[in-house]
């Protein structure tokens, strides 16, 4: 029987499989100031940079290849050592493969009880 976490207890990804919070994604039809366009994804970011929680907008262009869950509903991303290791040692929904979104970060989406979940691993990790 697994076991029920507690209100005072971390998050089994953070207590126990190392993630480390990194942000928040929310998706929104308006334009945001400062404004990131990432051209390969058709989508637009900001605010990440000014957040002290880690808040970041997302604005997506009618042909953006991400799925409808991403476009639509909040993430939270976690930042991961190894996305390989990752990926392969836990029963995790991939929605979206592991991807350059940047040169040195790699991203991957995956989806829980209908939230979409970033990993996200930096180069300096390896």
């Amino acid at each position: 029987m697994k076991k029920i976490r507690l209100a005072n207890e971390l998050a089994e990804a953070v207590a126990n499989w190392g993630w480390k919070y990194h942000h928040a994604g929310i998706p929104t039809t308006l334009k945001m100031p400062d404004e990131k366009y990432i051209p390969h994804f058709k989508f637009y970011i900001s605010g990440f940079g000014n957040s002290p929680f880690g808040i970041e907008w997302m604005r997506f262009e009618p042909d953006c290849p991400f799925p409808e869950l991403i476009q639509t509903v909040p993430h939270i991303a976690f930042e991961v050592q190894n996305m390989e290791s990752e990926l392969a040692n836990r029963d995790l929904n991939v929605i979206v493969p592991p991807n350059y979104s940047a040169q040195g970060i790699r991203v991957a989406m995956i989806e829980h009880n209908g939230a979409p979940i970033e990993l996200i691993e930096f180069e300096k990790n390896k």
